[in-house]
């Protein structure tokens, strides 16, 4: 009987709500229903003659962009900008300072501005840094235009570059280039990409098919144009995502105050290790740590080292500081290079084309050391690497996950919160916008 009561109650309710309902709905008419009424009004244009008396009076500047080459001359490069003006020509071959946009190999970014009678209004070439140590901070900007009197003249001077941060978001479907070459990546950004998760991720071994990433990197430009001598014109990777086989690594560069910065993953842990994976940048492995038919003893043997693929004269690197032990020949090794660090490691880095250290030199972590070559017993030119604890051979990838990282000093704690919560924003932004392109595809 109480189970009977309860529902009684229940229905009883629900029919009052129901009823309420129906008593607050708006009485709105049905739209169907409404009158109505048709309005026409003339319109009356106004007359084309002003307006093409307007158009007829305005004077119209062209402006068109090209790079320099090898032997052009004056008269070469405004005809091919589509510049008429015997005494441009004049002004250029006979001006010191306009001179200087023809020495070199070519490849200044140049822009004119000229009427429609095709007569220059104005010139700006645009170049590196003739200053080494302004190289890749600044450009130079060469102004050729002609001052209050008509007079023509040249100035030169040297100006910061700009960057811009840009995303960009990418999936693997065989490799890291291809995968950055589709999503219109630079090869600069696709390679520091490789680095910032080196020790992470075996670039070689360890990518599937899926794998996706997403950078924000920076752009730099000169005036507000995109600059192709400094790597490409882009410059460093802001902040980066990468997801392997499901698994999320992230990066964000933060710097302190004095200017010193690094990659840390979001939780203020360096990606930075005591090791790096790979004693040159991104390269192809083409024998790991692991048994192998020797090339050229044809006999299975335990490989004790990593061999990169990689053109002669490619740079190598030191993957960690230490006291160069030993720099010369050795026997198979060809042109060798024995590195000590810490706590009985070493490493060792053979058939090399060049050998760039001495013996006793103290080397820094990425320091050049050498360059790939086919000396000793290589079939071709490769770098052969080894990585040794207390005298045993170690899988080099193993030890450069497993090496000790810093972490952000607590007082600059919520600085670098603060920066990383904006770069990883930016890092959705990249996401969302290449899940946008792919659905348009």
């Amino acid at each position: 009987m109480r189970r009977r009561g309860l529902v009684a109650t229940g229905l009883a309710l629900l029919l009052g709500c129901a009823a309420a309902a129906f008593a607050i709905a708006p009485m709105a008419p049905d739209a169907a229903a409404l009158p109505q009424r048709l309005v026409s009004e003339a319109v009356q244009p106004t007359s084309f003659a002003p307006q093409l008396e307007a158009l007829a009076s305005h004077e119209f500047d062209l402006s068109r962009s090209d790079l320099t080459r090898a032997g052009d001359t004056a008269g070469s490069l405004l005809e091919r900008l589509g510049v008429a003006d015997a005494s441009a020509v004049a002004f250029l071959r006979g001006d010191a300072t306009a001179q200087r946009l023809f020495e070199g190999r070519g490849g200044r970014m140049v822009q004119v501005c000229s009427g429609e009678d095709g007569r220059l209004k104005s010139l700006v070439a645009r170049s590196p840094a003739q200053r080494n140590e302004q190289w890749g901070s600044h450009f130079t900007r060469l102004t050729i235009a002609r001052d209050a009197q008509g007079i023509w003249r040249a100035t030169e001077e040297t100006v910061p570059l700009h960057s811009q941060s840009r995303l960009a978001s990418g999936t693997i479907t065989s490799s890291l280039f291809a995968a950055s070459d589709e999503a219109r990546i630079p090869d600069s950004i696709a390679i520091q990409i490789a680095e910032i998760f080196a020790a992470d991720i075996d670039m070689h071994r360890e990518l599937r098919r899926g794998d996706t990433f997403s950078v924000v990197y920076e752009a730099l430009t000169a005036d507000g144009e995109p600059i192709g001598w400094v790597s490409r014109g882009v410059g460093r990777v802001l902040a980066a995502e990468f997801i392997n086989v499901g698994k999320v690594h992230r990066a964000v560069w933060y710097s302190d105050a004095s200017g010193r910065g690094g990659y840390f993953d979001p939780q203020g842990q360096s990606k930075k290790r005591a090791f790096l994976a790979s004693p040159m940048e991104f390269s192809r492995v083409t024998s790991g740590f692991a048994m192998r038919l020797h090339p050229i003893l044809q006999t299975w043997r335990a490989h004790l080292g990593v061999d990169y693929a990689a053109p002669t004269g490619t740079a190598v690197r030191t993957v960690g500081d230490g006291i160069v032990e030993f720099a010369g020949q050795q026997n198979g090794y060809g042109n060798v290079i024995q590195v000590k660090h810490g706590n009985e490691r070493a490493t060792l880095y053979a058939h090399l084309s060049r050998i760039d250290v001495k013996k006793g030199e103290r080397v820094e972590q990425g320091q050049r050391i050498g360059a790939v070559g086919a000396t000793g017993w290589a079939t071709g030119p490769h770098l052969h690497f080894e990585f040794r604890v207390s005298g045993h051979h170690e899988d080099p990838l193993r030890i450069a996950k497993a090496s000790e990282t810093v972490t952000i000093a607590p007082a600059a704690r919520a600085d670098f919160a603060a920066q990383a919560s904006t770069l990883q924003v930016n890092l959705v932004v990249a996401e969302t916008l290449a899940g946008a392109r792919v659905r348009s595809e």
